[in-house]
């Protein structure tokens, strides 16, 4: 028997008429729909899903064994990750191999910074694995903002909130238009980098881009505290007509 195709489905930033036409076709036709989440909770992934599986849809929750309990440098971290990837993958593979369909939803694009990578990268070789590309969570929120990010020959950054202050601030004074992902907790850190940088008056901070209580202010704004499902942006402004 030829193993079946497991699906990385980019699912976009989190409403269903923002996915592609070829992801809710597989999403409505699989057998077996694959998801991360944290223990004890829906899923983000799951949730964006919510109406749209057949009614003997087979679910295979995929349980992190660890989100932020332990420091990334930690050597547990990547232990207990690599274990879970791997466990995953046997799941999958094994399903694929006996002629089960997968899907596996991904937040956003399966290939930018997404969970999937890993199972994606595990799998090659094992059985077949397609990739439907998704709309970012950044584009969704460049487009909240009702700004261009970009113009003429602007270089734009990508950065996430878990890196050093000072690293953020280096990047930060460097390029033109800016993205910071995974704020929530690192708010406090990502705003002094950017008082480093001196960029806070062009800061704005999106919250739930493309979702049903989706915000947007100016950083300056932004108070205490931030969402999980927010990004920081710095819009470009180079060169036009």
């Amino acid at each position: 028997m030829q193993p079946r195709t497991i699906h990385g489905v980019g699912l976009g930033p989190g409403s269903q008429d923002l996915m592609s036409v070829r992801a809710d076709r597989l999403i409505r036709q699989a057998s077996h729909v694959a998801y991360f989440r944290k223990k004890g909770r829906t899923g983000h992934a799951r949730s964006i899903v919510d109406g749209m599986l057949a009614p003997d849809v087979i679910e295979l929750p995929m349980e992190y064994p660890v989100t932020t309990e332990i420091p990334f440098h930690d050597p547990r971290y990547n232990a207990l990750l690599a274990d879970f990837y791997a466990t995953s993958v046997a799941r999958l593979a094994e399903i694929a191999e006996t002629g089960g369909d997968v899907v596996v939803l991904c937040e956003g694009d399966p290939f930018f910074y997404g969970s999937f990578m890993h199972l994606y990268a595990r799998l090659q070789g094992r059985v077949p694995v397609a990739v439907v590309p998704g709309i970012t969570g950044m584009s969704a929120a460049w487009t909240a903002t009702g700004q261009p990010v970009t113009w003429g020959d602007d270089i734009m950054t990508v950065l996430m909130g878990t890196l050093p202050e000072a690293t953020l601030a280096e990047h930060m004074t460097k390029t033109d238009a800016l993205v910071v992902m995974k704020i929530g907790r690192n708010l406090d850190k990502v705003g002094r980098a950017l008082a480093r940088a001196g960029r806070v008056d062009e800061a704005w901070l999106i919250e739930y881009a493309a979702m049903p209580q989706e915000r947007v202010l100016p950083f300056r704004d932004a108070g205490d505290s931030a969402p999980y499902f927010s990004i920081l942006l710095v819009h470009g402004q180079g060169r036009r007509p």
